[in-house]
Parts: C-alpha cells; sequence; structure tokens
C-alpha cells in the first residue's frame, strides 16, 4: 500500500449529531490506488469486517456504537461529515474515511460510479442513528464507551489511525 495524505477533521456536538469528542475523522487521499479490487480483503487483514459494498446515506446520520470505514472504490462524492453545520468533503476513488462513532456522514451528491467499500472494527453490528431527541443521552453513552481499534483499516499495527488515536484516553 501508497502511504499517503492523511488529513484529521474534528467536529463538535451539534445538537441533533453528537459526533465525537474525542476523536478525529481521519482521511486518506489517495491510499487504495492499485487496490480497489481489494479493499474489503485490506480491512479484513486489519480486523475491520462485516463489510459491504455500496454508496453513503443521502441524509445525515451516524453510528453510535462502532467506527466506521469507508473506502471509496469508485467514482467521486461530495460527503458532508459532522452534520448539517459539517464540512463538505470530495472524497476520490482511491480514498478511505476512518469515521468516528458518533460522526455524521451525509452523501450530498456523487458521480453515476460512486462506490464505497464499508467495514467495522472487529466486525461490529452497526446501529443507524439520524439525530432524533429520544436517541439521547444513550446514544453519548454508547460514544463513550465505543473501544479503540487495535489495527488501522489499511496499514494495521502501525498505521496513521493507531497513532493519532492513542493520543485519547479511551476505556
Amino acid at each position: 500500500m501508497n502511504k499517503t495524505n492523511v488529513e484529521k477533521l474534528f467536529f463538535t456536538d451539534h445538537g441533533a449529531i453528537p459526533n465525537n469528542p474525542d476523536l478525529p475523522l481521519v482521511l486518506y487521499r489517495g491510499i487504495l490506488s492499485g487496490y480497489i479490487e481489494s479493499c474489503a480483503e485490506q480491512f479484513a487483514i486489519n480486523n475491520w469486517t462485516n463489510s459491504w459494498k455500496n454508496g453513503v446515506f443521502d441524509y445525515h446520520h451516524y453510528h453510535s456504537n462502532t467506527h466506521e470505514v469507508l473506502g471509496i472504490v469508485g467514482g467521486t462524492a461530495v460527503i458532508t461529515f459532522g452534520g448539517e453545520q459539517g464540512e463538505a468533503v470530495e472524497v476520490n476513488k482511491g480514498d478511505v474515511v476512518v469515521i468516528p462513532a458518533g460522526v455524521g456522514h451525509k452523501k450530498e451528491r456523487g458521480s453515476a460510479d460512486f462506490k464505497v467499500v464499508g467495514a467495522y472494527p472487529n466486525g461490529m453490528d452497526h446501529d443507524l442513528k439520524t439525530g432524533k431527541p429520544e436517541e439521547r443521552p444513550k446514544v453519548i453513552e454508547n460514544i463513550q464507551n465505543v473501544p479503540s481499534p487495535d489495527k488501522d483499516p489499511i496499514l494495521g499495527r502501525n498505521g496513521p489511525l493507531i497513532e493519532i488515536w492513542s493520543h485519547v484516553n479511551r476505556n
């Protein structure tokens, strides 16, 4: 795998979408170049499993009980991360996004061939939350209790995600 540009995005609680108070979203630009067809397998090698291949929902949502990785395996899209007041980010084939538990995401627009492979650390089953008031305070507790993964979904034990997220005091 090709080491590449790594970006970190931090989001605060916006009310409906809690985001994650401790962990940044991590974006790897172009890291999958040449490995598009083996994206799910690469995630699985690093214990990010329960994978799927599709797109990203066109409404704000998040997962309170697990982190999520998205490997962009086709096309381009603009995804807003962090809820209504979040940040619109263009992603392209070859990019990987690691979304911490609680961080909202919504596809704003995408090319006709936009496709992602998603997976979760330790094969977690994810919940689907949309920011309804009745979801709190349980989701806040869930987010705080999600363990950090043992491996970066692309680069394993020595990947940037492990270094970036290791500075957070988690259970």
